[in-house]
């Protein structure tokens, strides 16, 4: 069987549904995505695993017309998929992964996308599809054998490759999820073992929107608690060079206290969602509260 066509969901433990009554045709795509791939064997790369499966699960999914409309960033579906497909390539490059597509003229993410969306226009969806899942099986594959602290940068900067693949997942979600929209369906989130690992990378990222929003958060710290499976409670310094760092548990003092779902916090740091209407409960420094959810978004982009 094409490793492309291999459908899986996070650890059999999801499904996706209409939101009206299931076709016949969604229930053998829910049927076919029950298997498991290889790449879940890496604990670490198991969270962009599962969101590659749900995404290829939704454009499974998809109709011609689905394929043809805009998504975001004015892109249809197929080029939202080549769009990801790039952003994958920059990591996999990085590690020594095959790299589809044209070969990497720009690593600027945006130019990136530009060649792949190009070599892709005169292609059907179901091959830029199948390009795009190659490459993710293949960087899932060869993440079992890199060392996670391996340096990536698929954005410019270079951070620890563990933090790239989350990072890659987070993203795969939320377009997973816009995917989702675009075709009618109600993709469930993922099992709270993927999804925490996730929400403890937003919070870490805090301290880094607040400095590129130019809010300073020097000498501040707010603790923050997510709600849900997958949630958890988090002390973060709001200084970069705080030697403790972003500390899992929550204890020790803090200016402020974010309480929220711990799904509408990912998608807030993934450009989804306003920081005003956020359904958070605060205690202590409002203001603080406040810049921190609202520089939170920072590095959310197309």
């Amino acid at each position: 069987m094409n490793p492309v066509e291999r459908l899986y969901l996070d650890a059999l433990e999801e499904g996706v549904e209409r939101d009206e009554r299931p076709s016949s045709g969604l229930l053998l795509t829910t049927a076919r995505a029950r298997r498991r791939p290889a790449a879940t064997t890496v604990p670490w790369a198991a969270p962009y695993a599962g969101r590659v499966a749900a995404m290829d699960a939704v454009l499974a999914s998809a109709s011609a017309g689905d394929w043809a409309q805009q998504v975001v960033e004015g892109w249809t579906l197929q080029q939202l998929v080549a769009h990801l497909t790039a952003k994958d390539g920059l990591v996999a490059a990085d590690v020594g992964a095959p790299v589809l597509g044209p070969p990497i003229g720009t690593r600027d993410p945006l130019g990136r996308t530009a060649e792949v969306q190009a070599a892709e226009e005169g292609r059907s969806p179901e091959e830029t599809r199948e390009t795009w899942r190659a490459q993710a099986d293949a960087l899932c594959a060869r993440l079992a054998d890199v060392d996670p602290a391996t340096p990536a940068a698929p954005d410019g900067l270079a951070i620890p490759v563990r933090d790239a693949i989350i990072a890659r997942s987070l993203e795969t979600w939320v377009h997973a999820d816009d995917a989702a929209r675009t075709s009618a369906l109600r993709l469930p989130p993922p099992v709270a073992g993927h999804l925490h690992p996730m929400a403890g990378f937003c919070t870490r990222l805090l301290p880094w929107t607040m400095i590129a929003t130019g809010s300073d958060g020097a000498g501040s710290t707010v603790r923050v608690t997510l709600t849900g499976p997958g949630g958890g409670t988090w002390l973060v310094p709001l200084d970069v060079n705080d030697p403790g760092g972003v500390r899992e548990g929550g204890e020790g003092d803090a200016g402020a206290h974010i309480v929220t779902d711990v799904v509408a916090f990912c998608f807030l740091l993934g450009g989804r969602g306003a920081p005003e209407s956020l359904p958070a409960e605060i205690e202590g420094d409002r203001d603080l509260a406040r810049r921190v959810l609202e520089a939170a978004p920072a590095f959310s982009g197309p």
